[in-house]
């Protein structure tokens, strides 16, 4: 089933980013990462520990606005963040060492980033917070401290579930983020139209910059995507059968009895019980018991090889086929085993025939 995805697409010659709508079947996800896009243009993926390039990357949420940032490698944290949780217009206001950075400042904003260098690379700049938010219909302030201002305050949770809302009717909205070492100030709040504040330790309340970022970007990502996890439990094995399970609990304490576990006699009722109750709160698939059958076969038989030879070694013997491991067997002799089983049968025979004679001869001796 196709589906429309509306995403962040680059032309494939220059790099210019520009908002399109793509056409995209329901078998993408498989596709080389280039492919299957009806408008021609290369779908924007990135790359790093932790990402998948065979999976869309998720673009758009509200406009992330810092104001005076300081660091360049803080900038890379929030541009990483932003990836994460599919937030793609980041806005500077007059970053104190300017952008783009270069040399150092530049390689250190990028690995900060992990692989979300687009972020950066597409950030726009701008000298005035006035500038940097005047095509958004709703702004949101940042801040860990009460202004006096009688703004309306937030948490992230319902502050982004409010702006999913409002972005679903058409509106643009905006998230104000201050400089690290002081925050935004009260002239830069006033420009809000509400307050975002976080449920944290009142006696310490400051957050990193990209901590922030991140906190809110994934409340938009779960009010945007209704919490949805990126992959689900893998499907098990199908439920035991009660059959399978009791036949299974029937050969177990079997083997315990033969060992001596039910002691003393009087208790073996309620031993049981524990025994089966603890199985039962397992849920046990049926690949469940086959592995614990399996696995208690051989701690009864011991490996294979040898439980293999003393089966061989009874049977030839003429004794029943049941394994007892009672007795330890030494590997050499396992190994023998099967080899002189058959050589002690004759010799078995040939000594028995012998005494049978003797015995005989005996019986005519003493008649005669």
């Amino acid at each position: 089933m196709a589906c429309i995805v509306a995403m962040q697409a680059i032309f494939v010659a220059g790099g210019v980013s520009a908002p399109h709508a793509c056409s995209i079947s329901a078998n993408d996800y498989g596709a080389p990462p280039w492919q299957s896009l009806e408008c021609g243009w290369r779908a924007q993926l990135v790359g790093g520990s932790g990402t998948d390039k065979r999976q869309l990357n998720i673009l758009g949420g509200p406009t992330v606005i810092l104001v005076r940032p300081q660091l360049a490698v803080n900038i890379g944290m929030c541009a990483r963040a932003m990836a994460n949780f599919g937030l793609s217009d980041l806005r500077l206001v007059s970053p104190r060492e300017g952008w783009p950075r270069t040399g150092a400042l530049r390689k250190g904003a990028n690995a900060a980033a992990a692989g979300a260098v687009h972020l950066l690379e597409g950030a726009k700049l701008f000298d005035s917070l006035e500038e940097a938010i005047a095509d958004l219909n709703f702004i949101w302030a940042t801040t860990a401290r009460e202004r006096g201002q009688g703004k309306r305050v937030e948490a992230p949770e319902l502050a982004m579930t409010e702006t999913q809302k409002g972005m679903a009717g058409g509106a643009q909205h905006g998230i104000l983020f201050g400089p690290e070492r002081t925050g935004l100030s009260s002239d830069e709040v006033a420009l809000a139209d509400a307050i975002i504040t976080f449920p944290v330790n009142p006696a310490y309340a400051s957050l990193n910059l990209a901590q922030a970022v991140l906190l809110t970007g994934y409340e938009w990502f779960r009010a945007a995507h209704a919490g949805a996890l990126p992959f689900a439990t893998p499907e098990r094995s199908q439920p035991a059968t009660r059959e399978m399970i009791v036949a299974f609990f029937d050969y177990f304490e079997r083997k315990l009895e033969e060992n001596g576990f039910f002691r003393p006699p009087s208790k073996r009722p309620s031993m049981q019980r524990n025994l089966r109750n603890m199985f039962h709160r397992m849920e046990l698939t049926q690949q469940d018991v086959r592995t614990l059958w399996g696995a208690v076969v051989r701690l009864v038989e011991g490996p294979r090889l040898e439980a293999k030879a003393r089966k061989l070694e009874k049977e030839a013997e003429g004794q029943p086929a049941e394994i007892s491991t009672k007795t330890p067997v030494k590997k050499a002799v396992v190994k023998k085993a099967a080899k002189v089983s058959a050589r002690k049968v004759v010799k078995k025979v040939a000594k028995k025939g012998v005494k049978t004679s003797a015995k005989k001869a005996a019986r005519k001796s003493g008649s005669q």
